[in-house]
């Protein structure tokens, strides 16, 4: 019969104004004994249909989280990064579950390696030509924690190991599960520079938890080219609802990839280094509602394919905020709910046996855009600066609601997704 009381918390903490910190100290690790593998055996392709299966389900995802009011922002990225550990123990019903619903498409012996060679590509993005711009970064850290009395699997702790440089870090939940709670909490708002603070709200841990697997992400970076606060101004933002809310509005001459099409606008703005971007998508006015519930991979595809090198007047309203999510209901409504059953969860890839069972994923994010750049957290040959006084093509003025995404332009890969409908909150 399956042991009710063995739990474990998926924990994904990001702000994408963040610091990336060693790890805190821990009396007892159990990691394998392999270092992690920085060439990763991948086929040709394999990083570029695990990223294509990621952003599929980013969207997916989004479009669950779309039904809750207001702002939001989460990082389809670390989700998946962090579910890919997990994934690593899962097996039958459960592994095939999970591998449909976060559209793994390699197997258990290529996802990992071909993550592992995503994780670390992007590590090596972001040198800035321009010295007084600060370089991109974009920092991962993953955490384990695991109730002291569990056995681990070799093969698991192999596999967590050479491909997310993760250790086992082993705690006393049935004794301790407050102060275990405590040092999560603390590690994570280490690794956020405070941003994240409270991740883990008492009564989120208890006698029966097992396992909290953790995962914090930092991104930091400047415009390619900032917008002068000189032109900033205070200018309405119309809301869904009909009425007004005063904003802060940024503005900036550029020539960036842009397209109007069938209902909305769309612009991409670069960031220093020329490896990342926003991508903003604006609905025209009445037709947020049906332009957000429908957006999906291919028709963001679609949209990123579409845009063309072109003069554009930006306004861009500065904002900052945070959201929170427990994400079972929305796994579990794309079809990953045996994970989070007692009765039928099978991760016996980690311990040996299907004791085990996903209690939680909790996710929480940061944001702030501004003059310089963006705290949360491609440029192409054709994007540059305009000449002074110049003849503008296009105007874009951000007065309604919109959505971002900040995605990797060498891979693709999608960082950040969000949507603001109220940048003053």
């Amino acid at each position: 019969m399956k042991n009710l009381n063995a739990s474990f918390t998926l924990l994904i903490a990001l702000a994408i104004l963040l610091s990336a910190c060693g790890p805190s100290p821990a009396a007892n690790v159990a990691q394998s004994n392999l270092q992690r593998e920085t060439h990763p055996p991948v086929l040709e392709g394999d990083v570029e249909n695990l990223v294509n299966g990621n952003n599929t389900f980013a969207l997916e995802l989004y479009r669950s989280l779309a039904k809750q009011n207001g702002n939001l922002v989460y990082s389809p990225f670390s989700i998946s990064l962090a579910l890919a550990m997990t994934y690593a123990g899962a097996r039958g019903e459960t592994e095939s579950q999970m591998a449909d619903v976060l559209h793994f498409p390699l197997g258990q012996n290529s996802t990992h390696p071909a993550f592992n060679a995503l994780d670390l590509g992007l590590a090596q993005r972001g040198q800035s030509t321009d010295k007084k711009q600060e370089p991109m970064q974009l920092n991962l850290a993953n955490a384990v924690w695991a109730e002291q009395t569990y056995p681990f699997q070799q093969d698991f702790l192999d596999t967590i190991a050479v491909n997310y440089g993760a250790g086992v870090r082993l705690a006393d939940f049935i004794n301790q599960y407050e102060s275990v709670r405590k040092e999560i909490n603390r590690w994570v708002e280490d690794q956020t520079k405070n941003k994240i603070q409270d991740l883990l709200a008492d009564g989120t841990l208890n006698s029966d938890t097992r396992m909290a697997l953790v995962n914090a992400i930092y991104f930091k970076a400047d415009w390619l080219t900032a917008f002068d606060a000189n032109d900033t101004h205070d200018a309405p933002f119309h809301l869904l609802d009909g009425s007004e809310a005063q904003v802060k509005m940024m503005s900036n001459g550029l020539y960036v990839p842009y397209v109007r099409g069938d209902g909305y606008q769309a612009v991409e703005l670069p960031y220093a280094g020329g490896t990342a971007a926003m991508d903003i998508l604006v609905p025209d006015e009445g037709n947020f509602e049906a332009f957000d519930s429908t957006l999906d991979s291919a028709a963001f595809d679609a949209i990123l394919a579409a845009m063309q090198p072109a003069s554009v007047q930006v306004g861009l309203p500065k904002f900052q905020f945070t959201s929170e999510f427990s994400l079972p209901g929305q796994l579990s409504a794309l079809g990953m709910t045996d994970a989070f059953d007692p009765n039928l969860a099978d991760f016996s890839g980690m311990t040996g046996d299907r004791d085990l069972f996903v209690s939680d994923v909790i996710h929480k994010a940061f944001v702030a855009v501004d003059e310089k750049g963006t705290e949360a957290a491609a440029a192409t040959a054709d994007i540059m600066e305009l000449a002074s006084a110049p003849m503008f093509e296009n105007v874009l003025t951000i007065d309604r609601p919109f959505l971002f995404v900040i995605r990797d332009t060498v891979s693709g890969q999608i960082l950040f997704m969000g949507r603001v409908v109220n940048p003053a909150k």
